[in-house]
Order: C-alpha cells, then structure tokens, then sequence
C-alpha cells in the first residue's frame, strides 16, 4: 500500500529475525487503472463479458490484486494458465468464475472439481478423468469448456472432431456441463494478415456443427485483447482480456487502437550512489562503454536478478531522472545498473524511473521490449518476485 510522507518501510529477515529498511527499489502497481482498464474493454465490447486473465502473477502485477480490481470493475470472471494460480485465487476469497486456459496434468483433476475451477478440455482421456473425478466427490455440474484449435497449433482439437468431444462432455451428465466453447487467436495484432478472419471462420463452421448436432454450447469465446480491440466480429458472449487489463498494447502495431488505456506498473528506484568520471573512463564489467566526456553516473539498486535485461544498456535503454531521458551505461549487473545523468544535480535518494511516467515523459514496457526485439508481455511477465509491489 503507499506509503505516507516520511515512512519507512521494515521487513524482517526470515534467517536472523532482523528488522531492515525496505530497499530502494520497488514496483508500483495503480489498481484504479486496472478497473478503468476493464470498463472501457466493456465499453468496446457491448453486451458480451470480460474474462480477465491473471496467469503469471497478474503479468508480474499481482494476481490476486487486480483479479479484485478486475472484478470490481465488472469482469464476469477470471483465467489462468495452472491449477494453484486457480487455487491461490480461490483461497484469496475470489468466487467468481475461474477459467483454465488449458488441459492440466491428470494428478491434478481432482484439484479441479475440488475448488470449482473451470475446466478446458479438448481430448477423450481428459473428459472421462473429469466426470470420473466428478463423479467420485459427488460434485454435479462440473464445468468444461470446449477449446478449438482453428490454426494456432498449440493446443486445443481439431474442427472435425469438436461434435464427437462436446457431444462426450453432454454425455457425462450430470458430472460435467459443457460450459463454453472458445479458440485462440494467433495473428489478431497485425491489422494486414487475413489469418484471423480465417480463424474465425473456422470456428464459426466448427459452432454451426455443434449446433446442429443438439449439443448446447454455453459461451462462446474467441477474442484476447487484440481480438478484443481490432476486430469487432471476435467479441462474441465474452472475452478474453489479458495484456489490456494493465494498460499495454499488445503490440506497437495496435498502439493507436490502447489510447484510452492506462498502463498500471511503475518500475522504480532510488539512486544509492553518485560519481564523477573523466573522459576515457569506463563503467561496469568489460568495460565496454566508455565515456567520451566527463560526467556524472548515478547507481540504482535494479538489475537482471531483477528483470532489467542484462543487454538493455546495449540497445539504447534510458531511464527518467528528474523527468529527463538518461542512458543506462555499462553492462546492466546483477543487482544494480549504472546512468549516466550528464549535468543533471542529482543526490542519492532521487527517484528514477526505469517503466512509468516522470514528468511529461514516459517509458513503457513496449519500448523496451521493441529495443529488446521482445514484446511488453515478456517485460513485465519477467519483473522478480524480490521486487516488492506497493498498490494504490
């Protein structure tokens, strides 16, 4: 939570019972972005429900947090990639619906139906675990959904095959209810393929047989946030919301399509030292970078075991420093990262912005991830756990 002017922060070392200062790095997360993010997904979608996706810790922004702040906004539900993602939301107090984006390793079924996850399934041996481990805790109603592969080529069954297992499902009555039925899209974030409509068509067809055969389908789903924001034909009863919910562009492509999106995590830090360096000078391991003038470098407290890429300073990466663009120099290290804030007054103790806004300028997960030739998901996906996250 924040904190006032002028509080400091303790942990205690779980190894000598020791009191410290909280370091001088940290993660901020706005949860009120999080729920203007998701009312204005409901705004693009009309009637149809959003399902926010909250696998890999929120995106490295906290699970738990902005599943709540999802739900107050108005999602219908949730999705995750693994049962104790699930779990860990069950056991938060969460009730909404939960969905698993995918089939899970049998030994974990009964963990399924034990806390009323939603199951994805695509294959006979998973359906008949499912209404046999139903069956055995006497639970009525488990619910599955259907995924359709239609050329992503991940994971999911074959078009053909959608009648033979969505009729299997409505077999296994009363232990199983085939909930919904859903695809995933592969090439929603670029505008100039036609593989999605491809897709979608596809999906549409396998839908129809389904029907005809009197198999009810339940939800149908199709859209994640770029089917969300590009194509309106994908939105169908419900969607699928992921990278969106935190205010990022699924790709720069689509960029113009998030403006009205509020990107919810700050990477920051405190510089914890100052030092002038003549021309010649080198910085860091290798030396690789060398100055050409003398300056002033500051080090801040943030480096790859803390998800700032190693090579970041060899691509361009920059940093805020009282609101001005300042280049990371030298190889990023493990624990710390050194700037070089030019004639900038600097002291330690200021604040430095690595993703967030400082100013009037901004650096985004998307911009590292374009100097990276990566995307924003892996950005923040790979923020470290021993980063704390204050959320306001």
């Amino acid at each position: 939570r924040p904190h006032p002017v002028g509080f400091v922060a303790h942990a205690t070392c779980w190894c000598t019972g020791l009191k410290m200062s909280a370091r001088a790095a940290w993660i901020d997360i706005d949860l009120e972005a999080v729920r203007h993010n998701v009312r204005h997904l409901q705004t693009l979608i009309g009637d149809a429900k959003v399902m926010a996706v909250v696998k890999a810790n929120g995106y490295g922004h906290g699970a738990v947090e902005v599943a709540e702040a999802a739900l107050e906004a108005g999602a219908h539900g949730l999705c995750v990639a693994l049962v104790q993602e699930g779990i860990e939301l069950r056991r938060a107090g969460i009730e909404n619906p939960i969905l698993l984006l995918s089939e899970q390793p049998l030994d974990q079924v009964g963990d399924i139906v034990a806390h009323g996850l939603i199951a994805t399934a695509y294959s006979v041996s998973y359906i008949d675990a499912l209404a046999n481990e139903a069956r055995v805790r006497n639970v009525v109603g488990q619910e599955v959904h259907l995924k359709i592969d239609t050329g992503m080529n991940r994971v999911g069954c074959k078009p053909s095959d959608a009648v033979e297992l969505g009729g299997r499902i409505m077999a296994r009555s009363p232990e199983l209810v085939l909930g919904g039925v859903f695809t995933h899209l592969a090439c929603a974030d670029d505008l100039a393929s036609n593989f999605t409509e491809n897709q979608i068509t596809k999906f549409d067809a396998a839908v129809e047989a389904l029907t005809k055969a009197g198999v009810d389908t339940g939800w149908i789903h199709i859209a994640n946030s770029a089917g969300s924001l590009a194509h309106q034909n994908s939105h169908r009863d419900m969607v699928r919301a992921g990278i969106a919910v935190y205010g990022i562009a699924p790709d720069i492509a689509i960029e113009h399509l998030c403006a009205e999106l509020r990107p919810a995590l700050s990477l920051k830090g405190r510089i914890t030292f100052v030092k002038k360096v003549a021309a010649g000078e080198g910085v860091s391991y290798g030396q690789r970078h060398r100055f050409d003038k003398a300056t002033t470098v500051a080090t801040v407290p943030l480096g790859y075991a803390d998800g700032v890429p190693r090579r970041l300073s060899a691509v361009g990466g920059e940093v805020l420093v009282g609101g001005r663009r300042c280049p990371i120099v030298g190889v990023v290290t493990m624990d710390q990262l050194m700037v070089d804030v030019g004639d900038q007054s600097v002291v330690v103790g200021d604040e430095v912005v690595l993703i967030g806004t400082q100013g009037s300028d901004s650096v985004t997960a998307n911009e590292w991830g374009s100097r990276l030739g990566t995307i924003g998901y892996e950005i923040v996906c790979g923020l470290s756990n021993r980063l704390s996250r204050h959320y306001r």
